[in-house]
Order: structure tokens, then C-alpha cells, then sequence
């Protein structure tokens, strides 16, 4: 059966966006490639216009413009429409390439919203709500251990504060009394030095011309009332 008819031929794929936005855009580079011999022909011609008389040489290379230039014009044409293909083209694959991520977007969303479900079997805002209220209660028990801890032994339980806090104006009444009086408290006032000398009752020390005339009157009188002669020293 294969001899008679031969066998199946296996479809070839589809080309994709990509590859025939390629193959259009080779035809629009060749398309340009043949515009720009095309305008310098056109110039060529144009040169050779200015240069014959008018005459039929002129018009015979009128003639040969007019030609390219019809031949240009529809080569313009041309590279419109592969243009126009392209950007059709690009707009597909565009839109294409968004409707790729929006499938993977919703992908990555659904395992997500599965995860999150499996993870929310396991924690529920009842068994939150008790532990935060054994965390309260267990933080309460700790301030009065704290509390309790902290209690001195020394101070009675029955002090009158009104009675300690009328002390305490009676203290700063009196410290603000002696700031007035001498303008330093007396507990930082220096002591004073008794005078000796007052308690004692002992005479000043003599001082200048008057304590030679005492030490002169002080001298020794012989029996006659003249003062006495000093004794020489013996010398050993």
C-alpha cells in the first residue's frame, strides 16, 4: 500500500510570531536595498537632465526617470505593507506575552492559595486568643512576685503619709529660713575658731620702739638706785 500511495508525510509545525516576523523583516531589508539603488539612479538621471538640451535626448531620459521612479514608488509601497505585517506581528507576540505571564501569575497564585490554606489548618485565632491570655495572666503573676520580693521589712505597714509629708514641709520651712537669714545654710557654713587668747586673759605681745624701753627699764639697779654694770664673762 505504501508503493501505491505512498506514505504520510509528518505536518510540519506552524512557523511561530518570531520566525515569521524575521522572514518579513529580511523582505523589508531587501525591499530597501532596491529603493536606494533605485534613488541613485534617479540622481544619475537627474544630472544627465541638466546637462542635455532640450530636445528628444532630453526626453528620452525623462523617459528612463519616470520609469524608476514608478518602479521606486512601488517598492515604497512594498516596504509599507512589511511594515505594517511587522508591527501587526509585534502586537501579537505582545499580547502573546502577556497572556503567558497572566497563566503563570495564576500558577504561582493557586499553589500559593493551596500552601496557605494547608497552613491555616493548622493555626486558628482561638488557640492565638487563649495564649495571649495565658501570656497576660503569667506576666500578672510575675509582677506580684516581683512586688513581693521587692517589700522592705523594716518600714511598719500603719505610717501616717500626711504625718511624714508635714515633716517634710517642716524641713524645707526651716532650711529656707536659714537661706534667708545668712544666705548659706548652716550645715554648710565653716566652723568657727574660739579666741584663746580672750578666754585666757594673756597681754599682747609688745611690738616696735616700745619693746626696747621695756627691756630697758627691765634692767637690773645696783643698791644705789644706778644701774648695774654688767658682769664680764670669764673665759675658761
Amino acid at each position: 500500500m505504501r508503493r501505491v500511495f505512498g506514505a504520510k508525510k509528518d505536518k510540519e509545525p506552524p512557523p511561530s510570531i518570531q520566525d515569521a516576523s524575521e522572514k518579513i523583516n529580511k523582505r523589508g531589508d531587501t525591499v530597501d536595498e532596491k529603493i536606494k539603488k533605485l534613488d541613485a539612479e534617479l540622481a544619475r538621471y537627474k544630472e544627465q537632465i541638466k546637462k542635455t538640451r532640450p530636445g528628444p535626448a532630453q526626453e528620452a531620459v525623462k523617459a528612463r526617470a519616470m520609469r524608476v521612479l514608478k518602479q521606486k514608488r512601488m517598492y515604497e509601497g512594498q516596504r509599507d505593507m512589511l511594515y505594517n505585517q511587522t508591527y501587526n506581528l509585534d502586537q501579537v507576540a505582545f499580547a502573546s506575552e502577556g497572556i503567558k505571564d497572566a497563566q503563570q501569575t495564576m500558577s504561582a497564585l493557586k499553589s500559593a492559595n493551596k500552601e496557605l490554606k494547608g497552613m491555616m489548618k493548622t493555626v486558628k485565632i482561638q488557640d492565638i486568643d487563649n495564649l495571649q491570655d495565658e501570656m497576660m495572666d503569667l506576666m500578672d503573676v510575675s509582677n506580684e512576685i516581683q512586688e513581693t520580693l521587692g517589700r522592705s521589712y523594716n518600714v511598719p505597714d500603719d505610717i501616717d503619709e500626711e504625718e511624714l509629708m508635714g515633716e517634710l514641709d517642716a524641713l524645707e520651712a526651716d532650711m529656707g529660713m536659714e537661706t534667708e537669714s545668712d544666705g548659706v545654710p548652716s550645715y554648710l557654713q565653716p566652723d568657727k575658731e574660739s579666741d584663746l587668747d580672750a578666754e585666757l586673759n594673756l597681754p599682747s605681745a609688745p611690738t616696735g620702739q616700745g619693746a626696747l624701753a621695756s627691756r630697758y627699764n627691765a634692767q637690773a639697779e645696783d643698791e644705789l638706785g644706778l644701774p648695774a654694770v654688767p658682769r664680764a664673762s670669764v673665759r675658761g
